[in-house]
C-alpha cells in the first residue's frame, strides 16, 4: 500500500500529465519537495524511480490504446507520448518483445488463460451481448476515502477486509463502496497494476487519504456473477465494445467499479462497471 501522500499525488500528477513532457523536477515541484529528497521518497514508496514509472506508464497506455483505437494510426498514438516512429517501435520492444502492429493483431484475440484464475479461459462476449447490458449515465462525483495499492488482484478481498475493519466508525447506512483502476491486466504485469479502493464520506471528513472520483458522462455496464468473470466483462469492453462504437474513453477521468453486493463466501458479485467516455 502507498502510505505517503505525496507520493500519491505525485502519481496524480502524472496520470494527469502523461502526455506532456514531464520531468523529475516538474513532479518533485508538484509535491514541494526537492527532486532529491522526493525520488528517494518515490522510489521507497513504490519500488520505481519517477523517471522509471513515467516511462513504463507512457508504453502501457500506449499499448492500451492499440488495443481499443484499432483504427487509429500506430504512429499517431505513439506521437501522443512523445514517440518518433522509429523510437516508438524500440521502446515498445524493449517493453513487450514483439513491434507495436504484432501487439495490435495479438491483441484482437477473445479468449485466453485467465491471469488471475489460473488455468481458466476467459470468453469475451459479443458485441450485442454486451450492449444489453450498457447504459449511458450521468454519474455523479464521489468524496471517497481511499487506499492505493499496487499488485495483484487476487488480494482485493482482503485488501477490503482491511480497509473496512479501518475506518469502521465512518461506514453509514448511505455508503457506498467503489473501486478505482487504473491499469489493464493484459497490458499492464500484475505487481504493477494500480489500483484504489474507496469508500464515499461526507465532504468534511477529516482523514488527508481523500479524494474526488469524478463522475460526469458514463457507459455504465452492469454486472452480475462470479469474480472470475469480470476479467472477461473489462476485456469486452477492451476488445469488444469500444472499438465497435464512436466513444472515446475520457482519458482525463478514472475508470471505476460501483459495489452493490460482494458475497465472500460464494465471491458473487454484482457492480457497475462506469467507463468514462467523451
Amino acid at each position: 500500500m502507498i502510505t505517503n501522500e505525496s507520493v500519491n499525488q505525485a502519481i496524480d500528477y502524472i496520470l494527469q500529465h502523461i502526455e506532456e513532457e514531464i520531468t523529475l523536477e516538474d513532479v518533485a515541484g508538484h509535491c514541494h519537495f526537492s527532486k532529491y529528497y522526493f525520488s528517494r521518497l518515490f522510489k521507497a514508496q513504490t519500488g520505481e524511480s519517477v523517471c522509471g514509472f513515467i516511462k513504463r506508464v507512457r508504453i502501457e497506455q500506449s499499448a492500451f490504446r492499440l488495443k481499443t483505437e484499432r483504427k487509429r494510426p500506430i504512429t499517431a498514438i505513439g506521437a501522443d507520448y512523445g514517440y518518433s516512429s522509429s523510437n516508438y517501435s524500440s521502446a515498445f520492444r524493449l517493453r513487450y518483445d514483439m513491434a507495436p502492429v504484432s501487439f495490435r493483431k495479438n491483441s484482437i484475440c477473445k479468449s485466453m488463460e485467465h491471469p488471475f484464475f489460473h488455468h481458466e479461459n476467459w470468453q469475451a462476449e459479443s458485441f450485442e451481448e454486451c450492449s444489453r447490458k450498457i447504459t449511458m449515465k450521468m454519474v455523479p462525483d464521489y468524496h471517497v476515502i481511499y487506499e492505493r495499492r499496487f499488485g495483484s488482484y487476487e488480494s482485493l478481498r482482503k485488501d477490503w477486509e482491511r480497509f473496512l475493519r479501518r475506518y469502521e466508525e465512518y461506514l453509514t447506512k448511505d455508503t457506498l463502496f467503489l473501486e478505482r483502476t487504473y491499469d489493464d491486466p493484459a497490458v499492464t504485469r500484475v505487481p504493477n497494476c494500480l489500483y484504489d479502493i474507496c469508500m464515499t464520506v461526507k465532504e468534511d471528513c477529516p482523514l488527508t487519504n481523500r479524494a474526488v472520483i469524478r463522475g460526469g458522462k458514463c457507459m455504465v455496464y452492469h454486472f452480475k456473477g462470479h469474480v472470475k468473470h469480470i476479467y472477461a466483462a473489462y476485456q469486452t469492453l477492451f476488445l469488444v465494445w469500444l472499438p465497435g462504437t464512436s466513444y472515446e474513453l475520457d482519458t482525463s477521468r478514472s475508470l471505476f467499479d460501483r459495489y452493490y453486493e460482494a458475497d465472500c463466501r460464494t465471491m458473487e458479485m454484482e457492480l457497475d462497471i462506469c467507463l468514462p467516455v467523451r
